[in-house]
């Protein structure tokens, strides 16, 4: 089984496909993957830790020593930093004290890279605590995951670890009044004999739906490009991306293929 595992918590910066020179945060354990998702494709490998607060977390003050120190070594090396990115090993979200991370490191990119960006990975499955959603309004690049159009598809893809309403997620999505960006992983596959394609009806045009309903100020669609923890998956060549791509565009909301 692929398993890939950050062993910092600021890291890089990495060219990310999507935004630029990346410096990665990991609020996260370096030995497990924590989240609330076990998806079928993530390069950190399968979501073997169930218990989610049973982990201790590092320190408000540890987070923002280890990014500050980051961007001090990346500013005197004149290392450019588009995007201060939370990513990590798992779902940045369930730390306890996200929305002060967020807080203290708001001042600290204005110091540094005030033209960086601030980005958050995330699976939206916290969106329901209030401090969270809250948070991630308060950033510029809220990038939040919708890879199925029905409650059976997320639980296929996604596998769920905790109880996730998919019509829960987008009603939440919907108060980002468009300050949000969704990002969509299509493939196809088969998982325990069930053979899934989630740009197929009807899964497809309800996504879509849900797409219009949310209309974030732009739609990021990519497919498998590393190692996954399942086998027998199906990635999406860039013909089918923009395929799919078109629909949303017809909506008029920006939409970037990977």
């Amino acid at each position: 089984m692929p398993t890939f595992l950050w062993e910092s918590i600021a890291f890089g910066p990495i060219h990310s496909r999507r935004l630029g020179q990346s410096l990665g945060v990991n609020l996260l354990p370096t030995d497990v993957k924590i989240c609330s998702f076990d998806c079928l494709y993530c390069e950190c490998g399968w979501t073997l830790e169930k218990r989610l607060t049973a982990r201790e977390f590092y320190e408000v003050s540890t987070v923002l020593q280890a990014i500050e120190h980051k961007l001090q070594e990346c500013k005197n090396a004149g290392t450019p930093v588009d995007s201060i990115t939370f990513s990590g090993n798992g779902e940045p979200t369930l730390h306890p004290y996200f929305d002060q991370i967020i807080d203290g490191l708001i001042p600290l990119r204005d110091k540094y890279y005030p033209h960086a960006v601030i980005s958050c990975l995330s699976n939206a499955t916290q969106l329901m605590r209030p401090e969270v959603c809250s948070a991630l309004k308060r950033i510029e690049n809220p990038i939040l995951k919708l890879d199925a159009g029905n409650q059976e598809m997320l639980n296929l893809i996604n596998g769920p670890v905790v109880s996730v309403d998919i019509q829960q997620i987008v009603k939440e999505l919907c108060t980002f009044n468009g300050n949000v960006i969704i990002q969509t992983m299509f493939l196809s596959g088969e998982k325990d004999g069930v053979a899934f394609d989630n740009s197929q009806e009807p899964n497809f045009g309800q996504w879509l739906d849900f797409i219009q309903k949310i209309q974030p100020k732009k739609v990021m669609i990519y497919s498998l490009d590393r190692e996954t923890p399942a086998s027998q998956l199906h990635q999406f060549d860039k013909a089918q991306l923009e395929v799919i791509a078109t629909s949303v565009r017809a909506l008029g909301i920006p939409t970037e293929t990977y």
